[in-house]
Parts: C-alpha cells; structure tokens; sequence
C-alpha cells in the first residue's frame, strides 16, 4: 500500500490549479453565486480542456488518483461546480453525474446545471434525479428522485470519497491564507504568527488537514484495490473531513478576525461553500451514526482500526 499519488496526478492536480486561476480563480464562485445559470460557462470550458470527463475512474487506478486530485483542485479554488459529481457519473446508467443523497428529504449542490443525475442512497438504492425544487444557498436544491434499481453498493464509496477530496482542497486554501494572515499582519509591533498562541492553533488545524489527506488517501487506495470494506473506509474518511473541517475553519476565523466573515474575504466564501460538503447528505453526528451502524461488531480495519 503506498499511500501517495503518483506522479502524473499529482502534476495533473498542479495543472489544474493553474488553469481554474487562468480562468477566474477565486472570482468563478463570486461570479456563479450572482447568475447560478452561468456555472457551466464559468466553470465547463476549463474543465473539458483538461480533460477531467475523459478520466475512467472506475477501471483505472491512475485516472481515479488523478480525479481526487482534481477535486482537490477545485475545492482549493472553491470551483462553484459540482466536479466530484460529475466524475462519479454511474457506468451503467445513462446519467452524466452521481451523487449521494440521504433518504429523508434529498438534496445537492445542482441548482443552474441542466445534466441527468443519478443519486443513490446509504443503503444502495439508486434513483433518477427528476426534478429540483428552488435554489437555496450555495447551489443547494431538493431532489426529486425516481427509483432505480437497488445496485448501489459499487458507486457509494466513489461517491463518498471524492467529495472528501474537494472539501480537503479547501482546507489547504483556509489554512495557507490563514497563514500567511498571521505572517503578515501585526500586534504590539510583532506579527501575529510569532506568538505561541497563534502557532498552536495552527499547529492543531494542520494536524487535522494532514490527517484528512492520509485517511483520502487510504479511501482512494481501498476503492482502487477492491477491498469489501471500500464503503466503510469512505465513511470514516467523510467523518474525519468533517470533523477536521469544524476545526480548520474554526481555528481559521478565529486567527482571522471579525473581518474573516465578509465577502472581501477569500475566507468567507470557501467556508461558506464548505457547507454542502459537510452537510449533505449526511451532517457529523448522521455520519456517526451511519458508520457506527455499518461498523457494527466488526469495527474498522486497515489505518481505521
């Protein structure tokens, strides 16, 4: 097991971070929130130049490793595209992007995109997304669904994890602007990152980001390899990244200030576009639960244990 991607994604990942701030950078989401039917034009161009909907992500190891790290990608850019959705696209089903939505009252991140959707739930059930009802914040919008079949098993772990990687390039964004905050800004005539204090908290937020990228990684390599314990692994992977999310944003608007919360703030927009990812479709103590419950006796195994 070796738990690092390999070369070719990660340069896939470096290139697509340069190309997201070619396109617009931290402007795409402010731009997409104010005219949501633009989010395909914003947003699609680069990503088709890339190549992101050639990656085979069920049969080739090497493209899944370079799909999470375009998602890392576009969380870090706070990308107002549903990127992980769309790679997780079912291979049996003719839909253009999966999602994974709880039973009780569905909902995703697909306000102003005009794709077919394909949703399944915790237990496996897949459905047809046939409709949405208005958009709320941050592109988030009830589901209408039609059943499907029952043969969810396979797209529940990809559809658990690649999310996680989004929410992980966001966390590499809060942290590194946070940093460089406390470099720059002063008190009592000497910066802010001097004071212990302040390094502890940081200290506390990255161990928790780096402890999200491993477990990412571990999730990536069990789905790659096949491993019946692939769903549970992701579980565990999506309860880390939420966890380690209330901190890194936490400690993150903390060291920030009140000036942490407005919109001049790059800040302000990833942690307000982190929410989807830790809310849907399930929030921390659901995601406990859900994890607890297909754990059971049995427990975790591999880094989990």
């Amino acid at each position: 097991m070796i738990l690092d991607l390999g070369d070719d994604a990660t340069e896939y990942g470096r290139q697509a971070l340069r190309a997201f701030e070619t396109a617009g950078g931290d402007l795409l989401v402010q731009q997409a929130e104010a005219k949501p039917a633009e989010r395909e034009s914003l947003a699609g161009p680069t990503l088709s130049e890339l190549g992101a909907w050639e990656l085979d992500v069920r049969a080739d190891p090497d493209e899944l490793e370079a799909a999470a790290a375009l998602c890392r990608s576009a969380g870090y850019w706070a990308l107002p595209y549903p990127v992980a959705e769309r790679l997780a696209r079912p291979a049996d089903l003719d839909a253009d992007g999966l999602l994974v939505v709880a039973d009780n009252r569905p909902a995703g991140t697909l306000a102003g995109l005009d794709y077919r959707w394909a949703a399944v739930t915790l237990d496996g059930a897949r459905h047809r997304v046939t409709g949405q009802g208005a958009a709320g914040d941050a592109f988030v919008a009830e589901l209408e669904l039609s059943a499907v079949d029952e043969a969810g098993a396979a797209d529940l772990a990809l559809g658990l994890t690649l999310p996680c990687w989004t929410l992980l390039g966001m966390l590499d964004r809060a942290i590194e602007l946070t940093t460089a905050h406390v470099t720059l800004r002063k008190q009592f005539g000497a910066p802010l990152s001097s004071f212990q204090g302040v390094q502890f908290q940081l200290t506390d937020a990255e161990v928790e980001r780096s402890g999200v990228d491993i477990l990412a990684k571990y999730a990536l390599w069990s789905i790659a390899t096949g491993r019946p314990e692939a769903i549970d692994d992701a579980l565990a992977l999506r309860l880390a990244a939420i966890e380690a999310a209330e901190v890194v944003f936490r400690v993150c608007h903390q060291l920030h200030g009140a000036v942490g919360f407005c919109d001049e703030t790059t800040l302000s927009w990833l942690s307000r576009y982190s929410q989807p990812l830790r809310r849907l479709p399930l929030g921390l103590s659901a995601t406990r639960s859900e994890l607890t419950r297909r754990a059971g006796r049995h427990g975790l195994t591999g880094l989990y244990a």
